[in-house]
């Protein structure tokens, strides 16, 4: 077998990282093909060897740009690579540009293509990666979905549920990985400061720094978070529209709240595990909290990580500065709320995703269902049913008896995924049944 792994962006190295060192250990064929996207010394082979992986195989170098001109660039990039190649499978992970030109690109050559943390919705599709991860998702053959959750936003639109596979995230697996090595490096020594109550900020979503009444809200609100030392990494754009507004001197003149330049990914790393609180707009940085067991405040409305809100480790607080102030002091001063936060369950599985999704990936391309073929057989007919189950039956015995295929099962009006071994007694269930 022959993988092919689009990379573009930091984010998918890191949680791919884990996903390379399992296919190398298994002396499976790969090449690593990296668009480009980010183009600063983080994105450099220096980041490949902080993270003791190999440097990519192809670079196609696409660098800024609109969404178009990327998205086009990438396409004809990885159009020629793929056909040279000729892998068994793409794999991409997430919902960057690069993912959408993979998944457009690989779908169009027939080559199948795996997405690593598919199914994630925010259900806003002014939110690009909505996009992204939406269309990859139709493009795709093998799905390596985070959480139940995940696999359901997915044969809620359709998608076979036989090609869905609930394998954990792998961002749990990289967190321990990745901590490890910043650890034994000695990392993130030069920024973590003497401090007990340190809140790590990041923010960079246009509907904040692009929008001047929610950026001033949130910059009131660190400024009254004085009992906390506030480290926050200073994306560009960020610090341009800070300027823009006149809110950066107001940040610069309080002494709380430390602005540093981006941080390279191990020193983040270790900044994140030794924080009190994380606020942010990033969805990476959802994961990681509750991977590290740090309370997560969400500076957004909607999140396409709600596992992290249902499981506890994580509050949306938007750009409201009273509900931010709120959400921050209770985290401070209610040790209960804070433990309850620390130790809330990891929706995101074990460490162990990376292996899951190697397994699953080489037993369906060993069985033959890693392929996209022109149908052979005419096609058949079928009718949609909702029934309620009056028998003790098993989601695979059901199919078997009734030629058919379950794609959602409710139990008490929830939805759950249509697990082989689950037993439907009483519960409902969406399936086709073959004529």
């Amino acid at each position: 077998m022959k993988i092919a792994i689009i990379i573009g962006t930091r984010p998918e190295i890191i949680k791919m990282a884990p996903v390379i060192d399992e296919i190398k250990k298994r002396n499976i064929e790969f090449s690593m093909i990296h668009t480009g996207q980010h183009y600063d010394h983080e994105m450099s082979n220096q980041f490949f060897l902080d993270l003791e992986l190999p440097e990519p195989h192809f670079n196609i170098g696409v660098g800024s740009g609109s969404h178009a001109d990327q998205t086009s660039e990438m396409m004809k990039g990885i159009e020629e690579v793929l056909k040279k190649e000729k892998p068994d499978l793409v794999m991409v992970q997430g919902d960057t540009n690069a993912v959408l030109s993979g998944s457009l690109v690989a779908s169009k050559l027939h080559i199948p293509v795996g997405h690593v943390e598919a199914g994630l919705r925010s259900f806003d599709k002014t939110m690009p990666e909505e996009i992204n991860r939406m269309v990859a998702d139709v493009c795709s053959e093998i799905y390596y979905v985070p959480t139940e959750e995940s696999a359901i936003n997915l044969i809620s639109e359709g998608i076979n549920p036989k090609k869905v596979f609930i394998t954990g995230n792998t961002v749990v697996d990289a967190c321990l990985r990745n901590l490890k090595i910043a650890e034994k490096r000695g990392k993130g020594n030069s920024i973590i400061p003497e401090a007990e109550n340190i809140i790590t900020l990041t923010m960079h979503r246009a509907e904040n720094v692009d929008d001047f009444e929610r950026l001033n809200s949130i910059v009131q609100a660190l400024i009254e978070l004085d009992e906390f030392t506030i480290i926050f990494p200073i994306h560009p754009r960020t610090r341009k529209n800070l300027e823009k507004f006149g809110l950066y001197s107001r940040l610069m003149d309080t002494s709380h709240i430390k602005l540093i330049k981006p941080a390279g990914y191990l020193d983040f790393l270790l900044l994140l595990s030794k924080s009190h609180i994380i606020l942010t707009d990033s969805g990476g940085l959802q994961e990681e909290a509750i991977t590290l067991n740090v309370p997560c405040l969400t500076l957004r409305y909607n999140t396409e990580r709600p596992e992290t809100v249902h499981a506890g480790g994580n509050i949306l607080v938007g750009a409201q500065k009273e509900k931010i102030i709120k959400a921050a002091r209770k985290i401070n001063e209610d040790k209960q709320a804070r433990e309850k936060m620390k130790n809330a369950p990891n929706p995101y599985g074990d460490g162990k995703s990376s292996q899951k999704l190697l397994d699953v990936t080489l037993k369906q391309f060993n069985e033959g269902k890693l392929t996209i073929k022109p149908p052979e057989d005419i096609m058949g007919s079928f009718n949609r049913k909702l029934e309620v189950i009056n028998e003790e039956i098993t989601v695979l015995e059901f199919e078997k008896s009734r030629n058919a295929l379950l794609r959602l099962v409710y139990d008490e009006g929830e939805p759950q995924f249509p697990h082989p071994g689950l037993n439907l007694y009483n519960k409902v269930v969406l399936f086709d049944e073959y004529l």
